[in-house]
């Protein structure tokens, strides 16, 4: 019995009527991988920051099924999809272009063997990074018979795995769309040695229908969404492939038992979400806030507002511990969010170590701060007299390290009640335009306004020595 593998297309979002967070995105891609999809595809990279930042999440969290993503006709965009998509456990390359000749005249804007050329480049380019690899032939069911054939031999040739053809008018009846793609088989026998995959817009209610047709034609992958879209459906054919499996000689993967059950909750889950708001970084810092709904550009946004630019990696920390909190409580403030920064992105191996320090304050004397730090193994120390005891903690420490950077922000929160509370300190220093975020959490104030500093400045010199 010929397996038959089922991708979902959901998260490609080709309907406008709903979004998807960059949470639900995760809780999605785990919900299809539970079912037993063969294949999650995502949307390809726009944004390089977010979108690579949503693959590398999704590609961790799913261990089972194959996470596929578009490219570009291009390396550039080849080499930044792999950075994103190789933590994956099983990836796959996309490569897609038009087959039809309005498409490319009106969407690629070169002449057909030009994009022959690019085709064959791109996966060439992607084979060299990932065994997986597929073709998806756009509006292939009106391109030219020759050219399809060429364009197919060409993608297949440079090491395509999968070859996918696209009904992507979706006007076809089932009858018609089985000849078409007996028809490709007969002209281009190479087809029987890859995956051939199909996808069908739902136009005229026909995809379904079209879908199992073409199984029984020798395809032997469905593109389908278990989200009602433009598009297969996902239950429709697994439970036809399910039932039926005995007369098509074919039979998936998904777990039909729990089938019912999991696209209800992906079904609440894409609806369109009601008065849910992102924030808006224009308001004034006291009236901004997150809550759990707000997703990573909303995070990002409120981070590059209190003046930091995180890396991608710093900014996956940043959210997760974000979510830790925001799933606790209503609402997450600037300030709060200034502490997760501080606390989860940016640890870097530190140069200066607190040994000891000795603080002497009074009414009527100056505050006199003695402090021993640790630099590479060696002890280093120095004292000096402040306005208050955290200004001399801070100017003692400049003179050990000879470094003096702006102060940009100091803030100080309990963290805990009674006569004993914990105090949590932030410390902001600015250098060279960046903001770099420090945290110290102890009974002492001073103490933790000096862990805080530290962290800082260690946050500098580690980035100064790296560049």
């Amino acid at each position: 019995m010929k397996p038959i593998r089922i991708s979902d297309a959901t998260m490609k979002q080709t309907s406008e009527h709903f979004h998807l967070s960059f949470k639900e995105k995760i809780e999605l891609s785990k919900l299809l991988s539970k079912l037993g999809l063969d294949l999650i595809e995502l949307e390809g990279i726009q944004n390089a920051r977010i979108d690579s930042l949503q693959i590398k999440s999704i590609a961790s969290a799913v261990q089972d099924s194959v996470i596929a993503v578009p490219v570009e006709l291009n390396e550039e965009s080849v080499e930044k999809t792999w950075s994103a998509l190789q933590i994956a456990k099983r990836p796959r390359l996309q490569v897609c272009a038009p087959a039809s000749q309005v498409q490319i005249e009106y969407l690629y804007h070169k002449k057909p063997d030009a994009l022959l050329e690019d085709v064959k480049n791109t996966v060439l380019a992607c084979k060299k990074r990932c065994s997986n690899v597929e073709f998806v032939a756009n509006d292939a069911t009106r391109s030219e018979q020759a050219f399809l054939t060429e364009l197919l031999g060409a993608a297949i040739g440079a090491g395509a795995t999968t070859v996918t053809l696209c009904d992507t008018a979706g006007t076809m009846l089932p009858a018609e769309f089985a000849a078409f793609i007996r028809k490709q088989y007969e002209t281009l026998p190479a087809l029987k040695d890859v995956t051939l995959g199909i996808s069908c817009a739902n136009t005229i209610s026909m995809a379904d229908a079209c879908a199992i047709a073409a199984v029984a034609e020798g395809a032997s992958q469905i593109r389908a969404a278990a989200y009602p879209i433009d598009c297969v459906s996902l239950t429709n054919v697994a439970r036809i492939l399910a039932s039926r499996s005995d007369a098509l000689d074919a039979s998936c993967g998904i777990a039909v038992t729990q089938l019912s059950r999991i696209v209800e909750q992906i079904t609440r889950m894409c609806e369109p979400a009601k008065g849910i708001s992102a924030i808006t970084v224009e308001q004034h810092d006291t009236d901004v806030y997150l809550t759990a709904h707000d997703e990573l550009n909303a995070i990002l946004a409120a981070t590059k507002k209190l003046g930091y630019d995180l890396s991608d990696d710093d900014a996956l920390k940043v959210y997760a511990a974000f979510r830790q909190i925001a799933d606790k409580k209503e609402k997450v403030g600037l300030k709060e969010l200034d502490a997760i920064v501080a606390s989860s992105a940016m640890q870097v191996p530190p140069t200066y170590k607190l040994i000891t320090y000795v603080i002497t304050s009074g009414n009527t004397i100056s505050a006199t701060a003695h402090i021993k730090l640790e630099k590479n193994g060696a002890p280093v120390e120095g004292v000096y007299m402040g306005d208050g005891s955290i200004d001399a903690a801070f100017q003692a420490i400049e003179r050990i390290t000879g470094c003096h950077y702006e102060l940009d922000d100091f803030q100080l929160q309990a963290v805990t009640e009674g006569r004993e509370a914990m105090g949590q300190t932030v410390v902001k220093l600015r250098s060279g335009g960046k903001v770099y975020a420090g945290r110290g959490i102890s009974t002492d104030i001073v103490g933790a306004g000096i862990q805080a500093y530290l962290s800082a400045l260690n946050k500098i010199i580690y980035e100064e020595e790296v560049e």
